[in-house]
């Protein structure tokens, strides 16, 4: 499933060169410090045997390192399709290629068409997208015990500066993609409203980390 709309937008920026670039920095150095933030979360849980969607996923490089710690399958939508060869040969490294599905589309507009999965994942996907309630109501909606999400500080340097620097970068090569910084409370809750708690948080200097899951029925 591809919205070109959205993707043209996106692969723009999120293009095979940095595919290329993220795919080697991960088989050099492993995954990035929020990345591993994530996974190393979700590893003091238990998720063997659990299903995954990440939404924004790229390389699929969180989804390789969870699968190997116990996790059953996995899911990809991602909107730039220029992730999609590097993935492939990552997974083929990895002898995974038949547990991960990818789809190239817009997640907010093909949640309803997508399976529910124990653990959802967004790694700096918020940051991307215009309407976060939407984005988060639609992930957490879908996440049948854990959410995990990281999201930009809202410090004056990502509130004002960053944005700006990055959406210039992003006006000079021609695309309408935009970069946001949302209110973490907000997002916050966003999750909680959509009927999951929060069981952890991690502040970083430049990014926050947030684990949502969902309370058992009593």
């Amino acid at each position: 499933m591809i919205d070109c709309c959205h993707s043209q937008e996106y692969e723009a920026i999120f293009d095979t060169e940095r595919a290329a670039r993220d795919a080697a920095r991960y088989r050099e150095q492993g995954l990035k410090s929020t990345a591993q933030q994530i996974v190393t979360l979700l590893r003091k849980r238990d998720i063997d045997g659990h299903s995954l969607l990440e939404v924004g996923g790229g390389i699929g490089d969180m989804q390789i390192e969870l699968l190997r710690a116990g996790v059953a399958r996995a899911v990809n939508v991602e909107l730039s399709p220029a992730y999609e060869e590097a993935a492939s040969r990552l997974l083929e490294d990895a002898g995974m290629e038949g547990r991960v599905e990818r789809h190239v589309t817009d997640f907010v507009e093909a949640a309803g068409d997508l399976q529910d999965a124990d653990i959802v994942v967004m790694n700096m996907v918020v940051c991307c997208y215009p309407d976060m309630e939407r984005l988060v109501r639609a992930a957490a909606g879908k996440a049948r015990r854990y959410l995990a999400i990281s999201f930009p500080r809202d410090l004056w340097l990502l509130s004002y500066l960053m944005p700006w620097v990055i959406n210039l970068r992003s006006r000079l090569k021609g695309s309408d993609f935009r970069f946001f910084v949302h209110p973490p409370p907000k997002i916050l809750a966003t999750a909680t409203a959509a009927g999951l708690r929060v069981e952890h948080q991690e502040r970083g200097w430049l990014r926050r980390v947030a684990l949502f899951s969902r309370p058992a029925p009593v």
